[in-house]
């Protein structure tokens, strides 16, 4: 396994911000030993941008309009099947972010 592909999957996370806790989806894959992803969350779908890993330090950037615009920079530390870490909006205050990634279904032989 790739490191990149040390951090493939979907992974569900929680904001923790000012105005109050926010749900997200991220998907990570391993495109050729390059990291993509893609979020998931109020209501709208954005591609992951910038996406790295290096060591055990994951970050990406995302621009969103729900609740409301803005451009959003994570900064995370993945630990096995779970990553903490921050989401920082321009000059607001940095939210707390936890994620922990789905187990993969067992595909059925047959």
């Amino acid at each position: 396994m790739s490191v990149a592909g040390s951090v493939e999957g979907t992974w569900d996370l929680s904001i923790s911000t000012p105005i109050g806790r926010i749900k997200a989806v991220i998907e990570l894959h391993d495109e050729g030993g390059t990291l993509t992803g893609t979020a998931h969350g109020a209501e709208e779908e954005v591609p992951l941008a910038d996406v790295a890993l290096e060591g055990d330090q994951l970050t990406w950037r995302q621009a969103i309009t729900k609740p409301m615009r803005l451009n959003l920079a994570f900064t995370m530390t993945v630990e096995g099947e779970t990553m903490t870490g921050t989401s920082k909006a321009g000059r607001l205050p940095s939210s707390k972010v936890t994620g922990q990634r789905r187990a993969v279904p067992v595909e059925a032989e047959g």
